[in-house]
This record gives C-alpha cells, structure tokens and sequence, in this order.
C-alpha cells in the first residue's frame, strides 16, 4: 500500500504518556510523528495541574532518571513545590508541584517542537492499518518475529508479539495513510468518552473536545478485549470571589527539592504562590444526601467504574456517613489566571446542587464557579492483552500506554508512554527490549501489576505496592535507572557525566563518614549544631558563608526557652554541653550518624571543614541560597545518611531480594496448606485454595493476591515443611 508519508514510529494522542513516547523515539534517532486532535493542548492537565504526590512523584523521578521530560517540564513551570511524607521514612518521600496549567503545555510543546527527528501533527486517527504476514509472505514471518539476542527468553515470554498480525500504519479521518514500523496509542479518555453532569450527558474527549469515536471502535475490530471505565473531576472557581481569610494558608518549600535531577533550581524558586484548606460542613453532607441519588453514578446512568482511590464527594458522603466534615485544597491553576481548582471535590452532580455545595463551605459563600465539575465515562483495554514491553500480545508493532490500559494519573501515564516509546525505537532497531524488574522501579510495578492482573477500575500507584521501597526512593532513582537510560540513547554525554560525578560525590562523603573518628571538637560542634536546630530551627545550620554561627542569633530566645524547662546547655564558659555524645568519642561519623536523634545536618560543620570541596558548587555561588542547605547539597547528604542509617534494613532488602528472585519458580508442595498461613487475608486463601498454583510466579499471577501474600506463602513454604518433618521423626 502506498503511505502519504512514512515514520519509524506513530504516536496517537499528545497527553502526558503520548509527550514521553514520542520524545523517547525521537530522542533515540528515530523519526517520529505524534498525531494529536489540537496542537494548542499538547500535554493538557485535564484535571488537577498539579505533578506528583506520594508515589506519584517516585514515578516522576524515574521518568527523569531514564532520560523523560516531564520532570524538567515542572520543574520550568511549577508554580509551588512540596516535599511529602517527611516526617515519616525516607522510602515514602514524594514530592508535589503545583504548575501553571497554561505554561506547562506550551512549555511540552516547545520541548517537543525542538527536538530532532519529532513531527507533530494535527489529525483525527479512524483506524490502524493491520497486515497478515504469513498470508502476504510466509517465507518472511518467522524471521520477523525472531526475538533479539539478549531478550527474555529464560523468563519464558517473548520480549516481541509473535504472531500473524502486525500493526504498519495509520489511517486518517481525512483519507491519508501514513506508514509506521511501530505505533503507539495514547489516547486517555478520548476513546469513546462521554461526558456526565446530573442528568446531561454528551460524547466529549474532555469538556469541550470532541471524542474518538472512529479510533475507538476500529481498535474494538481488532479484537482487544476492552471494558469501561470512568473518572471525573471538581468545579473550578473564580479566585477574586473567595474569601481567603477564612481559610488555613499551605505555602511551598522554602527551598524546594526539584523533581529532574538535571534541574539545579526550580524557575519559580522565590516567587511560589500557596494553596489553601477548607472544609465541608454538616450542611454539605446534608445537600448531597438529598441529592445523591441525582448524581449519574447512583442514579444508574453510569455503569462503569470510577477510581477507588480518588472518590468523588457523594462517594464519600454514602461511603463514610459517620464523617462530617470533608478536607478540601483550593489550589490555583496558574499565575496569569484567577482560577481556582476546588481539590478534593470531585463531582458529577447537576449543576445547580455544585453552586449549592459550594455555598455550604465557610469562605466560599460568595464564590463565582467558572467551569463546573463532571464525570467521564471511557473505554480502555484490557492491560493484560499486553506484553511487558507494553505491546500488545495480538498485534506486532503495536503500543499502549496510558490511560487506555486502565491507569489514572499523568504520571503513570507518562512512566508508560516512556516505556512504551523505548520499546517500541528499540523494536525498530531491532534491538533487545527494556524490561525492569518489580524490584527496580515503580514503574516496573505498575506495568507488572497491569499485565499479570489486570484491572477493573482505574489503577493508581502507591508506595504499599512495592515489595521493597527502601531501596525504591525518590533519592536514588538515577542510580537504579539513569545507566538504562544511558543504554538506550537518552541520557546524552553532558547528564551522563553529572551522574557519574554526582556518584563520585556520594561514595567520597559516605567514605568520609566511615573513615573519619569523632573527636571532642567534633562533638562540640555536633552539640552545637543540634542545640540550634532544635532550638530555632529557622536558623541555617549551613549558610553560604561557612559552617560558623552567629549565636546571637538565636541564644536569648533558646536560653528563655530552656531555661523554662528547667535546663541550661550553656555552661559558664559559654560552650554548649556534649551531653550524651561523650560516649560516641573515637567512634566514626557513620556509627554516630546511626543514632536516631543525629541527623547529617548536625554534622554539616564537621563535614564542611572536611571536605569543602563537596559544599563549593557553581549553583550555589550564583544563587547564595540562605536555607538550612540548599537542596542540592541536602538531598545528596540525605541520600547518604539514609543509606547508612538504614544500612541493616536495606542489606535485608536485598537478601529478601536475591531470595525472591529465586523463589519466583520455587515449586508450593502439593500439601501446602494455606490456610493456615498467619496474615493471609480469607480472600487470598480463597484464591488460592481454588486454583492452587504449582509455583510462586504462578501464584503471582493470580488476580488479586498481592506480592506480599506471595511473600508470605514463599516464608511459610519452609516453615510448614519443618513441622512436617519433626512431625515425621516423632
């Protein structure tokens, strides 16, 4: 068949997963065209313009790590950033932006639009064009299909689609054909999407945009098992017409930690603007139970099923009726604009009963709604129809990614449209697939959990879904992905670089830690520093004029303070006590840095007399940052007191590791009793029970049993066979 044009690889849809596809072939030498309905909404937020969040921004990091964009991209235009979960572990810090909805589209379409090798077109997709090999040329199929060196053959799957069909192109609505040795689909909730709000309904992509219709049906002919699903999203505001004083101000980091670890400092650093908490009230609780039953999804006009873990507020009305009150972020949607997303209100109730809703909550009497919110229903594929490559099984040369594989969120739909754009350049040239292990990354969590399981409503990520997150933070997520990255042709010579200094950096400080003995001038100066940070822990423990402190600063107001408590750490000759430290004397920094109360803060003085080379960077000489550290010099020491602190627990991890890896085909004895398998779930016994699975990686594969429940049958495998065996020798 003659093409109009012809390309390397195809990529549908220009949302969040289609940015990552197209920048990764590209990037990969490919030449590449991204087909989208409307050029001005390339990488639209559809629903909250905000980037991460608790798991979400591990997956951000790692989109970064192996060489994607959407890191950067936030980092250009957020507008506030957050470090998540600090008081908790270091394995579940995540962190948030909140962007410039305008700026981050026209920001992705200006990265999209200078790179190399990468046309973007503006088309309706109707159909692929699907050939049979074996009927054009049979003598030609098998060697198509023959999988690469170096592929996946020991785990006992094809990297590749080995079959009859193969996907080689794409029909327009217009008429014209464009040729492709891969495609990739990303098309979130276009296809056949149709929009709720009360009792209206009407076909929509997203408000105000026309669906897919043609493209959703033609991929319903290829026989790619599919199902429903829904999401939805709140009512924005007019932010002149809010009482802000009503509400609890959330500002930003002070010195935010930037999601890319190529960014040095955010764009907005000193200009960040705060969002804002509000709450609903016993009144709103009693407007939507009265109501309820005229929202699309309790009424019956809504079949399909919405986020578990995104519920919109009449679901958390009905779902939780003891709880009164309901917490609400006002979260501005840009700088130029006064717009404001209403998180946490989530609704497809009519109209008239959101104003009503809206009115309930203190502060928000008087609010003007400008857009207001609504569900949408979509159809998407079933993930399991899917290789690991994110090909699918039926077809060659054909890629999902994103939301059409049953995921919710722009982060897990660009850790896919990465994957799926790596694969599918690499299936191009004809060279092995890149395939992570659930042990490696999150996102090789989310694919394996989509593929092995599938899903019935739209999948988030969480941190509970890893196995082993400890060794799956945010802080190390360059060291575990940027070499794939390097492999396939994304990390250029410049980041590589970086990267490998940056690991010189963290392996000399962490040697100086174990290397280095405490001294009582040490432990001074590790008083001293705690004693500070406690105390007045505004004031920097490292400023960029060096370690020393001015303890003018803050000792009148610590000595008030202590002194009301009875203590003086202050002795007559002015020096601070080292009570509690003496003990540690001729020990190493590391040994100290294991104890709970010390933190590589209190030991920044020490280190920087040590090694002032790891404090002089050009970044910080440019921006004179006055935080506690700045956060490139933070996060770095971070990283190495978390992998010294945490030394134990992680070197367990990888033990745990090594032993699952090889438990994966370990045989579950035919007397394998599961119910008798303390904290496994009566669903999971069920399960298992029923279809009694002769290995661990068969179990796995069970829908609904979770790896932990595996873990656990792994553990309990070896502890019921030596109770048989005493019982045997009685």
């Amino acid at each position: 068949m003659p093409f109009t044009e012809q390309f390397d690889v195809v990529v549908v849809g220009a949302g969040h997963a289609g940015c990552e596809a197209a920048m990764a072939a590209s990037r990969m030498g490919l030449k590449t065209a991204l087909y989208t309905l409307n050029v001005d909404l390339i990488a639209q937020m559809s629903c909250n313009p905000a980037v991460g969040g608790i798991a979400k921004g591990h997956l951000v990091r790692e989109v970064d790590a192996l060489g994607g964009i959407m890191g950067e991209v936030t980092d250009a235009v957020g507008i506030q950033f957050r470090l998540l979960n600090t008081s908790r572990g270091p394995a579940v810090w995540s962190p948030r932006a909140q962007c410039d909805k305008q700026a981050y589209r026209l920001k992705m379409r200006e990265v999209l639009e200078s790179q190399p090798n990468l046309k973007i077109k503006q088309a309706e997709v109707a159909e692929l064009i699907i050939k049979n090999l074996r009927a054009c040329h049979p003598e030609r199929d098998t060697a198509l299909f023959e999988p690469p060196s170096g592929s996946n053959k020991a785990r006992g799957e094809l990297p590749y689609s080995a079959n009859d069909r193969v996907c080689v192109g794409i029909r327009l609505r217009d008429g014209r054909t464009v040729g492709a040795s891969a495609v990739v689909i990303t098309t979130g909730t276009f296809l056949n999407g149709l929009i709720h709000c009360g009792e209206q309904q009407y076909p929509a992509g997203r408000s105000g945009e026309p669906n897919a219709v043609l493209l959703g049906e033609a991929l319903k002919q290829l026989g790619l098992r599919g199902c429903r699903l829904k999401t939805g999203t709140p009512p924005r505001l007019d932010g002149r017409t809010i009482d802000w004083s009503r509400f609890q101000i959330q500002p930003g980091d002070p010195d935010p930690t930037p999601f890319s670890f190529r960014t040095r400092r955010v764009a907005h650093h000193d200009s960040q603007v705060p969002c804002y908490i509000a709450w609903t009230t016993p009144e709103t609780q009693r407007i939507i139970r009265e109501n309820v039953h005229r929202s699309p999804m309790y009424s019956g006009q809504i079949k399909s099923i919405g986020p578990r873990y995104c519920p919109s507020i009449e679901d958390k009305i009905v779902k939780f009726p003891d709880k009164t009150t309901h917490q609400l972020f006002l979260e501005p949607e840009g700088l130029n604009t006064h717009e404001i997303y209403v998180n946490g209100m989530s609704t497809s109730l009519p109209v008239e009963v959101q104003l009503e809703i809206l009115k309930s909550i203190p502060g928000l009497e008087t609010a003007e709604m400008l857009r207001p919110g609504y569900a949408i229903e979509y159809d998407s594929i079933d993930p399991t129809e899917l290789e690991r490559t994110l090909e699918t099984k039926k077809i060659a040369g054909l890629f999902l990614a994103g939301q059409i594989n049953g995921t919710s969120g722009y982060e897990e739909a660009a850790c896919q449209g990465l994957m799926a754009g790596i694969n599918a350049a690499l299936k191009v040239k004809k060279e092995p697939p890149l395939v992570l292990d659930r042990t490696e990354a999150y996102t090789a969590i989310l694919i394996d959990d989509l593929i092995s399981k599938g899903t019935n409503e739209p999948y988030r990520m969480f941190t509970s879904r890893a196995e082993f997150r400890l060794h799956l933070r945010i802080d190390n997520a360059d060291r575990r992905l940027t070499p794939y990255g390097r492999r396939v042709g994304l990390i250029f010579d410049a980041a590589w670089a970086d990267f490998q200094a940056k690991q010189q950096r963290l392996e000399a400080i962490k040697l100086l830690l174990e290397n280095t003995k405490l001294t009582p001038a040490m432990i001074e100066k590790v008083s001293a520093t705690r004693h500070s940070t406690d105390c007045h822990p505004e004031v920097p423990v490292f400023g960029a004029e060096g370690p020393g402190r001015d303890t003018a600063l803050f000792g009148s107001l610590c000595d008030a303070k202590n002194e009301a408590r009875g203590e003086h750490p202050y002795p007559a000759n002015g020096q601070p006590m080292a009570t509690g430290l003496s003990s540690a004397l001729g020990q190493s920094l590391a040994q100290l840095l294991k104890r709970p109360e010390i933190t590589v803060e209190h030991l920044v003085p020490a280190l920087h007399e040590l090694s002032p080379e790891f404090f002089d960077r050009e970044e910080i000489r440019q921006h004179g940052s006055a935080a506690a550290l700045p956060s490139v010099i933070r996060n770095e020491l971070k990283l190495v007191e978390t992998e010294i602190k945490y030394e134990g627990y992680l070197l367990q991890q990888q033990r745990a590791i090594e032993r699952m890896k090889k438990a994966e085909q370990r045989t579950i004895p035919a007397w394998f009793d599961y119910r008798s398998v303390s904290g496994l779930s009566r669903e999971m016994q069920e399960k298992l029970v029923k279809v009694r699975p002769h290995t661990l990686a068969q179990a796995s594969n069970i829908p609904g049993v979770t790896p932990a429940a595996v873990s656990l049958v792994n553990v309990y495998i070896e502890i019921q066979g030596k109770r048989r065996e005493q019982a045997a020798a009685v």
